[in-house]
C-alpha cells in the first residue's frame, strides 16, 4: 500500500494536491496495517471541510524510519463509516473528536462519549452495580488554583475499579480563532497560550509550520534560541513536578527544595525575554531577544548552583523509604497498555515505549545533539519520578552543549513571507510532556483553512485512567500528580 502514502519529514509542507486520496475502506485498512507497526503511532487525525463534503486527513509518524506518513480521505457530512478504532484502541479519541466537531458516525466505536464536555448534563458516565460499590466524584471545581475536570470513580471500599476522567469545560475555540485571526501576532499569542506552561513547544511548532508554508528556512541563531529554550522549559516543569510529587507523598523538604529550584530556572526565562513562562521568545521567522555573553554566564552560574541542591536531593527521595514506599509499583501502566491507547512522551517513556521526537523525528538543532531517549520500564509513579530526574540531568548537558556553541545574535526582526496556496504543513515537537503536532492547511488564497493542535495529553489522559485501576483511592493525587497532564492543551 506504500504507493497510497506520503513520506514526509518534520516540518515539511506539500502541496494538497500531493498527498493521496483513498476511498474509506482502503483509507481505514491501510491506517491497521500501518498502525500494527509498533514503531508507529498515530501523530494526528482530523477532518476539516472541503467543498461540500469533508476531508478526513490521516497522519501517522514512523519513529524507526524518521518520516511522517500522510494521506486522506474524502466523505460526505454526515456519513456512518466503519470506526478503525474498533480494531485500533489508539484511535478512540481522534474519532470521536471528528464526530464531536463535525457529525461523522463511526459504527461500532468501542467508547462513543464527548471528548469536550458541551453538555455535562447529558453525560452519561459508565456504571458498574453492586452492593459493596460506590462513586466517588472529584471536580470540576478544585479547591486549589487548578483548571476543571471532573473524576469519576467507582470504587469496592478503597480500591479504585474504574475511573473516568471528564474533560472539555473550558470551550476556548483555539483552533477556530487560528482561523478567524489575521494577524501572525494574534495567532503567535494563541499558540502561546495553548497550553501555558509549555508554550515554547507550542509556539515553536506554529513557529515551524508557518515557516513551511511560506518556504522560510530560519537562520542558526533562531534554532538556537528555540532549542534552549525549550530544554529550560522541560528543566523548569520536570523540577516543579518533582517537588510536587514530594508534597503528594508529604515529604515536605523535597516539596520546598525542589519548589525553590524551579524559580531560578524560569527567572532567567523572565531575565532572558521578559515572560518566567518563556512567552514571546518564539516568533516565525526571528529570535526577538538575543542571548548575549552577560546572559550566558548568568545562566553557566545559575545551573552550577541549581545542580549541586538538585543532585543532593534526588539523591535523598531515591533512598528514603518512606517516598520509595509511595511511589514504587504505584500507579503501573504496562507497555501493553501505554502501546494500546498510543501513548507519547513521558506516559510512553516510563512504560518501556521509546517515542521522543527529539530523537526520532528530530528539529532545531536536535539533529546535531544526539538526544538519547530517557526509557524506564516499570510504568509507576517511580519510574515517572526518575523520568524527569533523568531527563533535567540530561537537558543540563544538552544546555551546556548549546553554549558552548552559541551563535552571535544580530537582532533584526525578519519576516517569513506569505503562506503558499493549497497546501499542508506539519511539525512535531516535543514538549515536557511529550509530542505535540500541529498541522496547517491553506487554501486557493494562501490563507488559513484549517488548523489542528494537539498536545500529548490527547493521548494519555487514558493513560491515568488505567494507572489508577487497582490502587486504592487515597493513591489518586499521586499518580495524578506523575503525568500532571494538561487540561487546556486538551481543551481547545
Amino acid at each position: 500500500m506504500n504507493e497510497n502514502i506520503l513520506h514526509i519529514t518534520n516540518g515539511s509542507c506539500v502541496k494538497l494536491a500531493e498527498i493521496p486520496v483513498l476511498a474509506y475502506d482502503a483509507f481505514r485498512a491501510t491506517t491497521l496495517e500501518l498502525l500494527g507497526d509498533k514503531a508507529r503511532h498515530c501523530a494526528s487525525y482530523f477532518a476539516y471541510p472541503c467543498n461540500d463534503d469533508l476531508k478526513l486527513m490521516m497522519c501517522i509518524a514512523d519513529d524507526s524510519a524518521h518520516d511522517i506518513l500522510v494521506y486522506a480521505c474524502e466523505v460526505e457530512k454526515g456519513a456512518r463509516l466503519a470506526s478503525a478504532a474498533a480494531d485500533c484502541l489508539a484511535l478512540e479519541r481522534f474519532e470521536r473528536e471528528i464526530y464531536e466537531n463535525w457529525g461523522l458516525e463511526f459504527e461500532g466505536h468501542p467508547w462513543y462519549k464527548p471528548v469536550r464536555n458541551f453538555f455535562p448534563d447529558k453525560y452519561k458516565f459508565f456504571e458498574m452495580e453492586g452492593e459493596e460499590l460506590h462513586e466517588v466524584g472529584v471536580g470540576p471545581v478544585h479547591a486549589g488554583v487548578i483548571e476543571p475536570g471532573h473524576f469519576r470513580f467507582i470504587c469496592n471500599g478503597e480500591d479504585v475499579l474504574h475511573l473516568e476522567i471528564q474533560l472539555g469545560w473550558q470551550h476556548r475555540g483555539v483552533e477556530k480563532l487560528m482561523l478567524e485571526k489575521k494577524r501572525l501576532i494574534e495567532r503567535v499569542l494563541l499558540a502561546e497560550g495553548i497550553a501555558g506552561d509549555t508554550s515554547v513547544s507550542h509556539s515553536t511548532a506554529f513557529a515551524t509550520v508557518w515557516e513551511s508554508l511560506c518556504g522560510y528556512t530560519p537562520s542558526e541563531e533562531v534554532l538556537w534560541a528555540r532549542t534552549l529554550a525549550a530544554e529550560l522549559e522541560r528543566m523548569a516543569n520536570h523540577t516543579g513536578d518533582l517537588g510536587a510529587i514530594c508534597g503528594d507523598v508529604a515529604y515536605q523538604l523535597g516539596a520546598a527544595v525542589f519548589g525553590r529550584l524551579r524559580t531560578p530556572i524560569v527567572n532567567f526565562s523572565q531575565r532572558w525575554c521578559g515572560n518566567r513562562l518563556g512567552k514571546g521568545n518564539v516568533r516565525p521567522a526571528y529570535a526577538p531577544y538575543s542571548f548575549t555573553e552577560e546572559l550566558k554566564q548568568q545562566l553557566l552560574k545559575d545551573l552550577a548552583a541549581y545542580e549541586r541542591d538538585f543532585l543532593e536531593m534526588c539523591d535523598k527521595i531515591q533512598h528514603f523509604p518512606s517516598v520509595l514506599s509511595r511511589l514504587d509499583r504505584t500507579g503501573v501502566v504496562s507497555t501493553e497498555q501505554a502501546e494500546s491507547i498510543g501513548a507519547v512522551g513521558m506516559a510512553a517513556k516510563c512504560a518501556g515505549v521509546c517515542r521522543d521526537t527529539r530523537a526520532s523525528h528530530p528539529y532545531g538543532l536536535y539533529s546535531s545533539l544526539d538526544v538519547q531517549p530517557v526509557v524506564k520500564t516499570t510504568g509507576d509513579v517511580l519510574a515517572r519520578t526518575e523520568l524527569r530526574i533523568d531527563e533535567v540531568k540530561q537537558s543540563l548537558a544538552i544546555v551546556r552543549k548549546l553554549l558552548e556553541n552559541m551563535p552571535a545574535f544580530d537582532g533584526k526582526m525578519q519576516s517569513a513571507g506569505t503562506p503558499e496556496a493549497e497546501s499542508f504543513a506539519i511539525a512535531l515537537t516535543e514538549g515536557w510532556r511529550g509530542e505535540i503536532c500541529h498541522c496547517a492547511i491553506t487554501d486557493a488564497d494562501g490563507e488559513l483553512a484549517a488548523y489542528k493542535i494537539k498536545d500529548p495529553s490527547f493521548h494519555n489522559w487514558m493513560a491515568l485512567a488505567l494507572a489508577v485501576r487497582g490502587n486504592e483511592i487515597s493513591d489518586f493525587p499521586i499518580c495524578n500528580k506523575s503525568f500532571n497532564l494538561s487540561y487546556c492543551g486538551h481543551d481547545l
